[in-house]
């Protein structure tokens, strides 16, 4: 078992491409931590430098409070899982799991000791004898989780191991990851671009744009409290609502109107947009920014066809496309300024295609953002109702 630690790591390839920028990382031991976001976003070379399958440009990398920089794969105690998995094809099951142990000159009686306790633990023992065409996409899988199992390590690297998998038998192998952890509690690192997959697995998940953390949170509060924008449209399917506006006194109370943004980024009042009231929790720190540009964000799941318990607004809306989901519903829409909203709310809710209809917002739920696509986060400043409760 082994703390990680990455302390101001850079990676500058040739050409002044900055695929990582300065990242500080703290993965205590045991922990299962999830790299997401976009693809480009740097979370690979992160994790490949972990591995120490890349060089790092600047910066410290510590694993078990050793510094790694300068020490090769094969010392660093860690196994790595990766997409392809990376299998001898000549070789049976039972090889390909000792065949590591092997290189470092196990006696024969651990190698056969570890690889049977690890097929047995990811239920693959009658599958030893096979080569790995014989086998599935999530059966090849794992036997490469296998292989790393039966090194024992200080750390797990899983480099988007469930991409290759159809989308049923990702969702029975995640479930099959998280239960191995909790089993095995090594500390791990996991790299995806998919939320879902992160918010599943992780004990932690960090968001990263640009070759930055964004975010490093737990899963609810990377959901429920994004630090900017990226992360609060990033993390949620279908993603975050955002509405340009401003904050405005109409009639003595403080509303945020929506507003038009001009290709050129723009912004100006009025636009003949929704109004919804600021909720109570956000008032005080809101003073001093009437009549500044700000974004509203709202989850599709915070949209009601009838007025939930707590504090709501109305919003005028046309229904343009319903995409049924068994219980649920998408309603994608639009209001006079936005062509691009989506809704989820149950299925049987009577709304009809090609019609005006009215939706309410949770006020409780709504988050503040200041413009640009990072912009950081007015709701973790305030005291919002959803935070306080």
């Amino acid at each position: 078992m082994a703390r990680v630690a990455l302390e101001k790591v850079t990676k500058v390839y040739p050409g002044g491409v900055r695929a990582v920028d300065a990242v500080d990382l703290a993965i205590a031991d045991r922990e299962f931590v999830v790299l997401v976001g976009p693809s480009g976003c740097g979370k690979s070379t992160t994790l490949r430098m972990v591995a120490g399958l890349e060089e790092v440009t600047d910066g410290v990398i510590r694993i078990a409070e050793h510094v790694v920089n300068d020490v090769p794969p094969k010392d660093r105690d860690i196994a790595m899982v990766f997409q392809n998995y990376a299998l001898y094809p000549h070789m049976t099951v039972y090889k390909n799991m000792a065949f590591a142990l092997k290189l470092r000159r196990f006696p024969k009686p651990e190698i056969h000791r570890r690889v049977l306790e690890a097929a047995k633990i990811l239920e693959i023992e009658h599958l030893l004898d096979r080569k790995p065409k014989a086998l599935s996409g999530g059966q090849r899988q794992r036997v490469a989780v296998g292989r790393a199992i039966v090194r024992e390590p200080a750390a797990f690297l899983f480099d988007e191991p469930l991409s290759n998998l159809d989308a049923k038998l990702r969702v029975t192998t995640r479930a099959e990851l998280k239960r191995l952890h909790h089993r095995l509690k090594t500390t791990t690192i996991y790299v995806t671009h998919d939320q879902e997959e992160a918010m599943t697995l992780g004990d932690r998940i960090v968001v990263m744009k640009d070759g930055r953390i964004q975010q490093a949170d737990t899963p609810l509060k990377t959901y429920n409290q994004p630090a900017n924008r990226f992360v609060a449209g990033f993390i949620g399917m279908p993603p975050m609502n955002f509405f340009d506006g401003a904050v405005m006194m109409v009639d003595g109370e403080m509303v945020f109107e929506e507003g038009k943004t001009e290709r050129g980024g723009d912004f100006s009042l009025p636009g003949g947009g929704f109004r919804v009231p600021i909720p109570p929790g956000f008032t005080e720190s809101f003073a001093g920014s009437v009549g500044k540009h700000v974004v509203i964000g709202i989850r599709p799941e915070y949209f009601h066809v009838q007025p939930p318990s707590g504090p709501s607004s109305p919003v005028r809306v046309n229904v343009n496309v319903l995409e049924p989901l068994g219980n649920d519903m998408d309603v994608y829409m639009s209001t006079r300024l936005n062509d691009h909203v989506v809704a989820r709310v149950e299925a049987d809710c009577g709304l009809v295609t090609d019609s005006q209809a009215t939706l309410y917002v949770d006020l409780r739920k709504v988050h503040f953002f200041e413009p640009g696509d990072t912009g950081m986060s007015l709701s973790r400043t305030s005291e919002p109702a959803h935070a306080a409760a």
